[in-house]
């Protein structure tokens, strides 16, 4: 079976987020076929297409990462109801050159985790209004909302919670379905 290569978009810059904790947790969780890889985002400038026609070696590394990539999966919190403003910039880049970007048709996923009780509700809402513009096939079920994720992790950040393990383990198994799918 092959190795399947996702790429990982983390939607809070924050080292010790609980969105980062829920990447960490899930190289523990995923299929043996899928490898989880973060493509770092904090450093993408604006977007502006004046730099796009002369990227940067930033902005070059994050499409190459993107190219090189099976699936993408974007793990994030929500921010005033929506995508945080760093990952729909990640997006904007990934979605460039127009009809050429490294991210079209390329499959994807994504959850989150907050510390209210929509546990990403409405962020999700806003990520399958965005993405199928990119023609995304996307991975709509099942649904990973994560409320009071705080909850979720011990005092060492480590995972604990066995009902998200489980929901994360299916997902993951259900996303590696998509990708292989897509890929035949």
């Amino acid at each position: 079976m092959t190795q399947l290569d996702v790429r990982v978009l983390i939607g809070s810059l924050r080292s010790a987020s609980y969105n980062r904790k829920l990447f960490d947790a899930s190289h523990e969780l995923v299929p043996e076929g899928i490898s989880l890889t973060e493509i770092p985002i904090w450093e993408l400038p604006h977007y502006n297409q004046e730099i796009q026609q002369d990227p940067t070696p930033v902005v070059e590394r994050f499409w190459e990462a993107i190219r090189e990539s099976d699936a993408m999966l974007f793990i994030t919190p929500e921010y005033n109801y929506s995508i945080p403003g760093v990952l729909k910039n990640a997006i904007d880049w990934a979605s460039r050159p127009a009809g050429s970007s490294p991210i079209y048709g390329k499959p994807g996923a994504f959850f989150g985790a907050s510390g209210g009780r929509s546990g990403t509700m409405r962020m999700q809402l806003h990520m399958r209004q965005v993405l199928p513009c990119l023609n995304m096939p996307l991975l709509l079920k099942p649904e990973v909302f994560i409320p009071n994720v705080a909850d979720a992790f011990d005092d060492e950040g480590n995972l604990v919670d066995d009902r998200l393990k489980g929901q994360l383990i299916e997902f993951y198994e259900a996303f590696e379905q998509l990708i292989r799918l897509q890929r035949s």
